[in-house]
């Protein structure tokens, strides 16, 4: 493999806000102050990079006051010949978060960063540096391309233990050096409180870090916000955000589970019933928490491809914000389906534009595997197989029309990443096994959760003709962090073939399987 050697990166956190050790932790420390202004303003919440290419990225912090941002930009640690930029003004009509654009980066170079935090009153007076690095994407094909991805922070009440060390999973990513990490959606669980103890099965007891807005579903835009900030209480999160760009997309428990647009809910726990008012405020907290591209244009939205040089191109969905209602999903027309009109012809049209060897899918819902919604009580399909294993009905019928698309334009090197289920496999699609054969084979690889309950594997749909090669998934529901069952996914591009590995891991970084993937083939 040509890519760059180990050992990775140094890790350059400085400065950032330790988790507790208590168990609860005061309002306060969860929203800005009343506004101390006698001190200097502190980026306690650490930083994070998204969406890097090979000669831009975004930069995120948040402040504990009114400020300025300001990033500094170096080659090396000592910031010697900094390049300066300067960001947005941070105050409560973005929860003092803000996100500031670096553009004209050499590509393939580490960049070391730091963030100032400037008195808006007076520039001289800042805080304490917070300091990061990242790698732009290299416009080098032999340099090779490494990433990581997972999903499912926090949920099913498995928040930040600080006996199990907190969310350990992603100092194991961290230890490969990845140049960028994928989270598939569920980066929170907003319809998911998290209380100070839950029971184990041995009897044992597993302890969360507490705070109030995580003490019940997430209907206001504060509470939205404290169920972001609840992550960033974790050491283990901030170092790696320091470390690893991110690209994110989002899922349902952004939310609450399972939703759609124009969704009324039942769950007695909400008095916000309209699930489009609860999804409104929980865009906005997702866009002021991360660093994503396209958030802030004018139609604010998540799906986007991300260039990360001649190897690799990812193609990020967004399978919730344009769907149709849960159903039966066995409609014989459905034009809407699971991506919306729009976001599939931008797909279609970006596949084709794309030259790169290899163009990632990363897909909040798996394809071919049975993911029911019973929340009403009836039969309702939640992603896109609806158990028929016939030809394609409802949400099927889009995705058919895109495999027909890649096969038929020829596309080359396509890989289907996702998370949501809770556990990890590998999936083979062939039409020579499947009900609907206008397609070329391909892969779709499951992994995760980061730091989640655990469940067992839903069945497949025949009609694309899906096998499951490789499967590790618990025989009983909602297996705890402390029981095992937590994945992540690495991908390795080779500079030199153009071979891409995907390696599917135990939160430990070990190895579970291994599969090499051929460039150059249609569909794959």
């Amino acid at each position: 493999m040509s890519h760059r050697p180990f050992p990775g990166r140094r890790s350059v956190l400085r400065g950032s806000l330790a988790a507790s050790a208590a168990l609860t932790l005061p309002t306060a420390l969860g929203s800005a102050p009343a506004f101390a202004l006698s001190g200097r303003p502190k980026a306690g919440w650490g930083v994070q990079t998204g969406d890097v290419t090979c000669d831009s990225g975004l930069v995120w912090v948040r402040s504990d006051r009114p400020a300025r941002m300001i990033v500094e930009t170096s080659a090396t640690e000592s910031f010697r010949g900094a390049r300066r930029w300067h960001g947005p003004l941070l105050g409560a009509d973005t929860d003092f978060t803000g996100t500031t654009r670096l553009r004209g980066l050499p590509s393939g170079e580490q960049i070391h960063y730091r963030v100032l935090l400037a008195d808006p009153d007076d520039p001289r007076r800042t805080g304490e540096p917070v300091t990061g690095t990242f790698r732009t994407a290299s416009a080098r094909r032999r340099d090779g391309v490494r990433f990581v991805w997972s999903g499912d922070l926090a949920g099913q009440g498995w928040g930040i233990n600080p006996d199990f060390g907190g969310y350990r999973i992603y100092n194991a990513m961290a230890a490969l050096d990845p140049d960028f990490f994928i989270c598939s959606g569920d980066n929170i669980y907003a319809d998911g409180p998290i209380s100070a103890s839950v029971t184990l099965p041995d009897g044992s007891t597993w302890r969360n870090i507490t705070t109030e807005e995580k003490s019940k579903v997430a209907e206001t835009l504060a509470e939205f916000r404290g169920n972001f900030r609840y992550n960033l209480l974790d050491d283990n999160l901030k170092r790696f955000n320091a470390q690893v760009p991110s690209i994110i997309q989002w899922d349902d428990h952004e939310v609450t589970n399972n939703w759609y647009p124009g969704e009324i809910l039942g769950d007695t726990r909400y008095t916000e019933k309209n699930v489009d008012v609860l999804a409104a405020r929980a865009r906005q907290a997702f866009s002021e928490y991360y660093p994503i591209s396209t958030l802030r244009r004018p139609d604010g939205r998540v799906y986007r491809v991300v260039n990360h040089g001649p190897l690799l191109d990812v193609f990020v969905l967004d399978m919730r914000t344009y769907r149709n209602a849960n159903s039966t999903d066995d409609q014989p027309t459905d034009a809407q389906g699971i991506l919306g009109a729009e976001q599939l012809k931008w797909l279609k049209r970006e596949l084709s534009r794309s030259r790169a060897v290899w163009k990632v899918i990363a897909s909040d819902m798996p394809l071919g595997l049975v993911v029911p919604d019973t929340g009403d009580g009836k039969p309702n399909v939640e992603a896109v197989a609806q158990g028929d294993p016939g030809a394609p009905l409802g949400r099927e019928l889009q995705i058919a029309e895109l495999l027909r698309f890649i096969k038929h334009r020829r596309i080359t090197g396509t890989v289907w990443l996702t998370a949501d289920v809770h556990y990890t496999s590998a999936q083979h699609y062939q039409p020579s096994r499947a009900a609907f054969t206008d397609f070329e084979p391909f892969w779709e690889f499951v992994s995760g959760p980061l730091n989640a309950g655990a469940f067992p594997a839903n069945t497949l749909d025949n009609t694309f003709g899906p096998e499951r090669v490789f499967i590790k998934a618990p025989t009983t529901a909602n297996v705890s962090p402390a029981g095992g069952y937590q994945f992540f996914g690495e991908v390795d591009i080779d500079g030199d073939s153009g071979e891409l590995t995907v390696r599917l891991r135990e939160s430990d970084g070990t190895v579970l399987f291994t599969q090499v993937l051929q460039p150059g083939r249609v569909g794959q």
